[in-house]
């Protein structure tokens, strides 16, 4: 610093005619001048007794900004102090208040865990309701109240438990029913069963409902009323499942006086389309029906009717524990007193025969789970397992061993009599005919099964040498029959459309819908695989080498594969 008394700190007197300290220091000088050396050449000139209250005011002036500076950095500090420490600080968590306890704490669940802390006092405890999104320091205290959380995972409301809480369905594939708190804002909200809400990030609290479903299972299916007297072409196989079901109902005492054993199941096997399902269907409403008539006691019939391929699931276990709850509910349904049934259509996909080795796949675990629900622990009273398959010689042994499906129903493609009254069946109603429902049936019945060169359809070769060709009556079919019948009424509305006037079903419009029928074959084979054509007959796949469709006149006889 330079001395304020050498002639070098001081300015010339003559320097600026415009100068503060008696005009000898121009005010550009004094602005490089350092506050300290404003202050040493002041202490010379109040010696000098030449201090004047101009130069008192220029270092005040010059004192107040330099204290402005130094407030201006301080503020600099302290907020890059905090912005420091902000970094440093751990990082604040996210809770969800799960209702008050004692001593003013509440609990919250955090991570997975329920932790009981303290609030801040200056927090209103009204925020603090059961579902309220917080935020937790790092000594989980709570310091803040946040707003609700806009996602979350969303799960079907199952049943209300009497004190309020939620029963809700897995909210992830393959994952359990849990049972949930529901939030303040959802404390007045009429919930029930079927109604999808969403939970908060720790899955613990429903706080938003997001709609309502139907309350449907979609494995039960409500059983349409269908008499024996409606299924026509399978007399052989009604009289059977009465044989099989109805009677040990019906005559129960008789059965045990002889210890003759009920039935636990039985299998309807034959070709697709001729009435499978409906014969399960048909059952359970008559048994219903039946011991309704004979007893006076109407006992509601509860008909789960599963897929096969529905049942296979890709998350380990999930498919034995579907086969486990299928058993379960039939067995609480069966103790409140209802007629349980456990249909299984596509059976061979979920019961086909194990195999070893590394293929075993998944039916290695499905076949003995359902083996063991079927003669487990818990018996199996007043519940009745039917299985549906074209394709029996897939379906495990053990499976279809006596004790468990003791009876195996063959379910057979309709004759000409049966397909006539299959004709008349899906002609009834007010349907209008141009001719008596018997007739049109009658003809129906005999366009389809009139064995002539254009009707001939497969190619059969026995074992034997044989040599048969079936025509398009031995491939008959309840399905393919009725889709006839419905052919035939899109002929008459076309008819009654483009002439204007009602006009009615004729025979015309069954023959012709009979051979659009024939021409499309919708629903046969596309390959010559003589696999994929033995699932159309009831042969035994032992006895046929080769089985294929007709081919043009001229054809070569098929060879022995």
């Amino acid at each position: 610093m330079r001395d304020p008394e050498s002639p070098e700190a001081l300015p010339h007197p003559e320097a600026s005619a415009t100068s503060v300290f008696d005009d000898q220091v121009p005010r550009e000088e004094l602005e490089r001048l350092s506050t300290l050396q404003i202050f040493d050449l002041l202490q010379v000139r109040l010696r000098l007794g030449r201090i004047s209250p101009g130069d008192l005011s220029y270092l005040r002036e010059r004192l107040s900004n330099l204290e402005e500076q130094q407030d201006q950095a301080r503020e600099a500090l302290e907020q890059m102090d905090r912005l420091v420490d902000g970094l440093r600080a751990p990082a604040l968590r996210s809770a969800t208040c799960l209702g008050p306890a004692e001593d003013g704490l509440v609990w919250l669940a955090l991570g997975g865990a329920d932790y009981l802390c303290r609030p801040d006092p200056s927090l209103p405890q009204e925020q603090l309701e059961i579902g309220a999104r917080v935020l937790c320091n790092e000594a989980f205290n709570v310091v803040r109240v946040l707003g609700s959380d806009r996602t979350g995972p969303v799960a079907r409301i199952e049943s209300l438990l009497p004190d309020g809480r939620l029963r809700l369905g897995g909210a992830s594939p393959g994952g359990t029913a849990t049972v949930v708190l529901r939030s303040a804002g959802l404390a007045k909200e009429k919930l029930r069963a079927g109604t999808e809400v969403r939970l908060d990030p720790q899955q613990r609290v429903a706080v938003e409902v997001i709609g309502t479903q139907r309350p449907s299972d979609p494995l039960t299916e409500r059983v349409d009323p269908v008499p024996w007297e409606a299924i026509g072409g399978q007399d052989e196989a009604v009289r059977a499942i009465r044989d099989a079901i109805e009677l040990p109902f019906l005559h129960r005492s008789l059965f045990e006086t002889y210890r003759h054993a009920v039935p636990k199941g039985f299998l309807l096997h034959g070709p697709p389309g001729c009435g499978k399902t409906l014969l399960g269907k048909a059952t359970a409403f008559n048994l219903r029906r039946q011991i309704r008539e004979a007893t006076g006691v109407d006992r509601p019939e509860f008909f789960l009717h599963v897929k096969g391929p529905e049942v296979l699931n890709m998350w380990l276990g999930e498919s034995e524990r579907q086969v486990r709850e299928l058993f379960v509910r039939c067995r609480q349904r069966a103790e409140e007193g209802q007629l349980a049934f456990l249909f299984i259509d596509e059976a061979e996909s979920i019961l086909g025969i194990r195999r070893a080795g590394p293929a075993a796949g998944i039916l290695s675990t499905l076949v003995p789970m359902f083996c063991t629900e079927m003669d487990g622990i818990e018996p199996l009273s007043n519940v009745v397992v039917i299985l549906a398959s074209n394709r029996p010689d897939l379906i495990d042994p053990a499976i279809l061993r006596p004790g468990r499906i003791d009876r195996r129903i063959r379910v057979r493609r309709p004759d000409r009599g049966g397909a006539e009254r299959i004709y008349a069946i899906h002609l009834g109603g007010d349907i209008p005919l141009a001719e008596p429902r018997e007739s049109l049936a009658q003809a129906a019945a005999a366009a389809h099964f009139a064995r002539i060169p254009t009707t001939e359809f497969l190619e059969v070769l026995h074992r034997s040498g044989r040599r048969e060709v079936l025509h398009h009556g031995d491939l008959a079919s309840g399905a393919v029959i009725g889709a006839v019948v419905a052919r035939a009424k899109e002929l008459a509305i076309r008819r009654a459309i483009a002439s204007g006037e009602p006009g009615s079903l004729g025979r015309a419009d069954l023959l012709q819908a009979l051979e659009l029928e024939h021409a499309g074959d919708a629903l046969f084979p596309v390959s010559d695989l003589t696999e994929d054509w033995m699932k159309l007959t009831d042969m035994d796949p032992q006895q046929v080498v080769r089985l294929g469709p007709v081919h043009p006149r001229g054809r070569v006889t098929a060879s022995v594969v």
